[in-house]
């Protein structure tokens, strides 16, 4: 069964041991070449060497892995020296030298978080703009339209009130067609009644035009915040694509709960073809099938993706998204 776990905050990568391996010697010897005093050019060596360690994806855990590894053989050479406390000290600030590029890393990753979330908000508020305007501006056009053309049709030849007709025909199904459109922008009753009526709505629309079998399974009390609303409701939507498009399924069952610590819980399960996660992912078009942009939502709220898949099993994405404090 292939399954992977992506974070909202950071994908994790498998580091392969070569890379670790390699930054080994050059972390004990520039430890080793450094001065008792710990000088500039020293903790210069350190920084890059936490630098590197980044660029070849190797993790924090297997950095201080190679930090204790190179620290007791220095302290095995020194055993019977009463330098063991400075040698400690000294390879101490070493070692926090060498983290300072992950920690500068994390402190970018979250100011990104934060532009990324204020750039959903502004996207979803600006959405929801069009999308009224089209409900209720457009329909009011259309209902003036079609009153103008009433008005013609009364001293019109029967002749002419024939392809009047046609055109009000061609006014409705154009109505029918914004309001489809202004519904897949910004569900007005995503605002008014909340995620669940919207997810229903969703799942009637889709099985109505596909035919795949959409079942809306929760026991959720309450509103989330609108953050986390809109965010699950765009992560559902684009799931639902995906299956139509790809995963040529019969049935989806979507599922809501919330556990004892008040942490949301999403399942989106198919019984279509399913495929092999890791190969997915290690694709560079790997964004095809929407995994960047559900990403991107869930980083906007902290929430973390669990894909889970097999050829002929089909496909299921669990999402939890925390309490909100």
């Amino acid at each position: 069964m292939g399954e992977v776990l992506t974070s909202g905050s950071l994908s994790t990568t498998a580091t392969g041991l070569p890379a670790v391996r390699d930054l080994g010697p050059l972390y004990a010897d520039a430890m080793e070449a450094t001065p008792d005093h710990a000088d500039e050019d020293a903790l210069q060596r350190a920084y890059e060497i936490g630098r590197q360690g980044i660029a070849r994806g190797i993790g924090l855990l297997e950095l201080a892995t190679i930090h204790h590894e190179v620290l007791a053989r220095a302290l095995k050479r020194i055993s019977e020296s009463s330098r063991i406390e400075e040698e400690v000290r000294r390879a101490g600030k070493f070692f926090i030298e060498s983290l300072s590029p992950y920690e500068m890393a994390h402190r970018g990753f979250s100011e990104a978080v934060c532009a990324l979330r204020s750039l959903n908000e502004t996207m979803e508020r600006e959405i929801q703009r069009i999308a009224h305007s089209v409900h209720n501006e457009a329909g009011q056009l259309l209902d003036a339209a079609r009153l103008a053309i009433a008005g013609v049709g009364r001293d019109a030849s029967p002749s002419l009130q024939g392809r009047l007709r046609e055109l009000g025909e061609i006014l409705d199904k154009a109505e029918t067609e914004l309001r489809r459109l202004s519904h897949e922008l910004r569900p007005i009753i995503l605002d008014d009644l909340g995620l669940i009526p919207a997810l229903q709505v969703l799942a009637e629309g889709i099985s109505r035009r596909s035919g795949v079998i959409v079942e809306v399974d929760t026991c959720l009390k309450g509103r989330p915040s609108p953050n986390v609303e809109t965010a699950l409701y765009r992560i559902v939507q684009e799931a639902l694509t995906n299956v139509v498009r790809h995963a040529r399924a019969s049935n989806v069952r979507i599922q809501l709960a919330r556990d004892a610590k008040g942490a949301l819980h999403c399942g989106i399960r198919d019984d279509g073809a399913g495929f092999d996660v890791v190969t997915l992912l290690s694709r560079k078009e790997r964004g095809g099938l929407g995994l960047i942009g559900i990403r991107e939502r869930l980083n906007a709220v902290g929430g973390t993706l669990q894909i889970r898949s097999e050829t002929g099993w089909g496909t299921e994405l669990r999402i939890e998204i925390p309490a909100e404090k």
